[in-house]
C-alpha cells in the first residue's frame, strides 16, 4: 500500500518519502481459478443451449471476456476493478445479442465475484483482514473465506526470522576516527496486528532504527572498543533497537557487526602501532628472562663458592660439551688444566698426546716445504 520514493530535487531535505500505492485486495489460488472455470463452463452451456449453433465470431467474442476477466483478477486483484469489468461486460453482451448473451455475462460475472472469496495463506504467513477499511481480524494459515466487496487483505505478514544488512557510512568515533561499519540484524514479527497498525512501513522502520542506533554507538565509543568488543556492542545495539521495535510487534533476535573499514593512512598507522607494541612486549619478555637467568646464576655461584668439587665438575662438563661440538679450537681456563693435571683421566691425557702428535707432524711438513724452496 505504501512505497518508498527516492530523494528528489524538490524534497532535498527529506529522505524516504512515502508514496501511496494501491495493493491487491486478494490473491488468486488454484481454488479461485477452479471456481471461475466452473462458472465459465456453465455460461457457455447456457448460451449454447439457448442460442443454438455457435458461429466462429460468436465463439471468439465469448472467449475474450473470460480471458480478460482472469487476467484482470490476477494482475489487479481489486474488487472495484472486477465490478467495473462485470458491468461493462453485461452492458456489451446485452447490446450484442440480447438476453441470451446477457445471462452468459451474468453467470461469468457471478463466478468472478465468488472466486476470490476462498483464500490460501502459507504456514509462516498471516493475513491482515480489513472490513470496510477497519481492522477485522488476522487469518491464516491455510484456507479461509473473505466476503466480497467488504473484506480485503491489506497485507500478508511473514513471521519467519529475517536477516537484513545495514551500514553506518563515514561516522566519527569518540576518538575522532572516521569509520564505516557494516552490520546485520536478525529480527521477526511476533504480532502482525501491531506491525501493520502501529507503524506505516515496519521493514524500513526497523532498518532505520538499527542504523541510527549504530551511529549513536559509534559516536559513544573509541575505535579500539569497536575492534575488540564487537559482540558486546552488538548486544547493546540489540537491546536499544528492540526496546523501540517491541511497541511495533517486532523483536530483534541479534545484531552482528560484520566489517569495520577506515582510511588507508589510518590502517598503516595502526599496523605500525601494533608492530611497535609487539616489539615492546618481546623486549620486556627478553628482559624478564635475563633477570631470571641472573638470579639463577647468582644462586649457582653461591653453591660453587662453597663446594670446590661441584665447581670442578662443572668445569669438566663445560669442557666435555665443547669437545662434543667438535670445535677445532677451544679456550680452556688455567683452572681446568690444573685440575686435569692433578687428576688421572686417561681420555684427556690421550687427547693431549694426540694434539702434540698433530702439532709435531704439522711442524715437519712446514720444514720440508721451506727446505725445498
Amino acid at each position: 500500500m505504501f512505497k518508498m520514493k527516492p530523494q528528489g530535487k524538490s524534497n532535498y531535505l527529506i529522505k524516504n518519502i512515502i508514496e501511496r500505492t494501491l495493493e491487491k485486495n486478494f490473491t488468486i489460488n488454484p481454488i479461485s481459478i477452479f471456481i471461475l472455470s466452473v462458472f465459465i463452463v456453465l455460461g457457455f452451456l447456457y448460451y449454447y443451449f439457448n442460442a443454438g449453433v455457435l458461429k466462429e465470431a460468436d465463439l471468439i467474442t465469448l472467449m475474450v471476456f473470460p480471458v480478460l476477466l482472469l487476467l484482470t483478477i490476477s494482475l489487479k486483484g481489486r474488487w472495484e476493478t472486477i465490478i467495473f469489468i462485470d458491468l461493462a461486460a453485461v452492458i456489451y453482451f446485452y447490446w450484442w445479442n440480447g438476453n441470451t448473451a446477457l445471462y452468459y455475462a451474468a453467470i461469468v460475472s457471478v463466478g468472478s465475484l465468488l472466486a476470490p472469496v476462498f483464500q490460501i495463506i502459507k504456514e509462516w504467513e498471516r493475513a491482515i483482514i480489513l472490513r470496510f477499511g477497519k481492522f477485522h481480524k488476522i487469518k491464516g494459515p491455510g484456507l479461509f473465506i473473505i466476503l466480497p466487496f467488504s473484506d480485503s487483505i491489506n497485507k500478508i505478514i511473514d513471521l519467519r526470522i529475517r536477516s537484513t544488512d545495514f551500514a553506518a557510512e563515514m561516522t566519527i568515533t569518540k576518538d575522532s576516527v572516521p569509520i564505516n561499519v557494516d552490520a546485520i540484524a536478525f529480527w521477526m514479527v511476533w504480532d502482525a496486528e501491531k506491525a501493520v497498525l502501529e507503524v506505516e512501513n515496519y521493514m524500513h522502520a526497523v532498518i532505520l532504527s538499527a542504523q541510527t542506533a549504530l551511529r549513536d554507538a559509534i559516536g559513544e565509543n573509541d575505535l579500539a572498543v569497536f575492534i575488540a568488543q564487537r559482540e558486546e556492542l552488538g548486544e547493546e545495539l540489540r537491546v536499544a533497537v528492540d526496546k523501540k521495535t517491541t511497541e511495533w510487534g517486532i523483536t530483534i533476535q541479534s545484531i552482528e557487526i560484520r566489517d569495520i573499514t577506515f582510511p588507508k593512512q589510518l590502517e598503516n598507522a595502526l599496523t605500525k602501532k601494533a608492530q611497535a607494541i609487539r616489539e615492546k612486549e618481546s623486549r620486556i619478555i627478553l628482559g624478564d628472562a635475563e633477570i631470571e637467568l641472573a638470579k639463577k646464576l647468582e644462586e649457582a655461584s653461591a653453591i660453587y663458592q662453597n663446594d670446590e668439587v661441584a665447581l670442578k665438575l662443572r668445569e669438566l662438563n663445560v669442557l666435555l660439551e665443547g669437545l662434543k661440538n667438535g670445535n677445532s679450537m677451544f679456550m680452556v681456563p688455567h683452572s681446568i688444566t690444573d685440575s686435569v693435571n692433578s687428576l688421572s683421566l686417561p681420555g684427556i691425557e690421550a687427547l693431549g698426546l694426540l694434539n702434540k702428535g698433530k702439532k709435531k707432524a704439522t711442524k715437519e711438513v712446514v720444514d720440508e716445504d721451506s727446505s725445498s724452496k
